[in-house]
């Protein structure tokens, strides 16, 4: 299934108040941390999977990249995308992450920010990914963290007076289809294990150079409100990876 909430006006409405959507990478809790990871993109080409608003491409365009695509399913987000750049080396492309069809060896790094657990088969994207780069080429990308995903409910057990007891874990090892409310109701995430998103990587001919569970920065922790709650519980993966020959 290929859901597409991004473009229902509502659900859109609300995701466009965010302070991510508003702030870009700096309100990114994880930004911090998968910036760290990336490689030098001075001269390289970089493809964006699940690209959003465009921050990523810009910020490697920032960076030197020659040349930055990004892909994402939502109309909505690649015309918010495109009245955010002025950069003829920048492209966007509406399509879904699973139908991407590129050269072989094209690009030199590939990143993709929050995208892969909208994503049913995250095997045939690293093996997609893994054709797409060049040899020794760079995959870095993000996801929620699985035991952020394990239940439909991806919210803390309350106590009756409202306050934040602890973050339920359950059903961890059935992976497979979540109904979540994120903005709106019927969200369809797919929840997996952190064996199975590292082993796909793995079993797709990269290998892993990196494995974070990032905490927010410093920053964050001291200015926002409800922040230090994220110490209890990681919200994001982050996994680096560099294609090597099969």
């Amino acid at each position: 299934m290929k859901q597409n909430k991004y473009d229902d006006a509502a659900f859109f409405s609300q995701y466009e108040q965010m302070p991510r959507s508003i702030q870009g990478l700096e309100a990114a809790g994880e930004w911090h941390v998968l910036r760290e990871l990336l490689p030098d993109l001075s001269n390289k080409q970089v493809l964006d999977l699940g690209c959003g608003f465009g921050w990523h491409c810009r910020y490697a365009r920032q960076q030197q990249a020659s040349s930055v695509i990004g892909v994402d399913i939502s109309d909505n987000m690649l015309r918010k995308a495109r009245e955010m750049t002025d950069d003829p080396h920048i492209s966007y492309q509406l399509m879904p992450i699973e139908d991407i069809q590129f050269s072989p060896a094209q690009f030199d790094v590939v990143i993709s920010s929050l995208a892969f657990h909208y994503i049913e088969s995250f095997a045939a994207i690293c093996n997609k990914v893994y054709d797409l780069l060049k040899p020794e080429g760079s995959f870095v990308f993000s996801v929620e963290h699985p035991i952020f995903t394990s239940r439909n409910e991806q919210d803390w057990h309350y106590d009756d007076e409202g306050n934040r007891l602890h973050w339920p874990l359950d059903d961890y090892q059935a992976e497979g289809v979540r109904s979540t409310s994120f903005l709106t109701d019927n969200v369809i995430k797919y929840h997996r294990t952190i064996s199975t998103y590292m082993n796909d990587v793995m079993e797709a001919g990269f290998t892993i150079t990196a494995v974070k569970e990032p905490t927010p920065s410093e920053d964050m922790l001291a200015q926002i409100p409800g922040m230090q709650d994220e110490l209890r519980r990681p919200m994001f993966l982050i996994i680096s990876a560099i294609k090597t020959l099969r």
